[in-house]
């Protein structure tokens, strides 16, 4: 079954972009093909499901979304690409940490192939890491899903080119301090669509 692949208008809103992937999910049936949608969002905190207040620091005049994937805050903004898979994993026959272990394999597998072989995961953190010059690790992509009914919704952010500042007002993913780098600031130059098309070419084998 072909997976459709979708690209948003954006920067758009995030919430109805939300409420349209939670609709989706919970309408599915055993024949609805997958999706994959591409989008960048508007300036916006989300917080997860079990996400705590207190790492939301100072985050001015930016909105903050409640929402119900995995994972604790992280903020989205124009400059950065966001990619939710819609996937039906028991059809796939993939486990939830299979799943997990795969999306963060597809963003080192993309990061590579920008020359930035030196990506990593960390322990006990989901998400894609790259090491500095000073041997400290940052964050240069986040991940959080939602599963429903052995469907998966939510998906990944990869910071490409954009305002990092926004960081700054929240503990990122729940970690004070941690640094949060983009492919530029690692010296790639490249656009939010270009990186889509590798994430894509790198996604779709695994769920056809």
């Amino acid at each position: 079954m072909q997976v459709q692949v979708r690209h948003l208008d954006g920067p758009a809103p995030y919430e109805p972009v939300w409420q349209a992937m939670k609709s989706f999910t919970e309408g599915r049936h055993k024949e609805t093909p997958d999706e994959i949608w591409l989008v960048e969002h508007r300036p916006v905190y989300t917080l997860g499901q079990a996400g705590k207040p207190e790492h939301l620091l100072n985050t001015g005049a930016i909105e903050v979304v409640h929402c119900n994937r995995g994972g604790q805050v992280t903020y989205h903004g124009p400059g950065q690409l966001v990619v939710y898979p819609l996937v039906d994993l028991r059809r796939q026959g993939i486990y939830v940490k299979q799943y997990v272990t795969l999306i963060e394999d597809v963003v080192l597998d993309t990061l590579a192939s920008f020359g930035l072989e030196q990506a990593c995961r960390k322990a006990g953190a989901p998400g894609v890491y790259v090491s500095l010059q000073d041997g400290s690790l940052a964050k240069i992509a986040a991940l959080g899903v939602k599963i429903s009914q052995g469907c998966a919704y939510h998906g990944l952010a990869l910071n490409v080119d954009m305002d990092l500042q926004p960081f700054a007002g929240i503990n990122p993913c729940g970690y004070a301090g941690l640094q949060t780098v983009d492919l530029k600031t690692m010296g790639v130059n490249t656009t939010v669509q270009e990186a889509g098309m590798r994430v894509l070419e790198r996604l779709l084998p695994r769920f056809s």
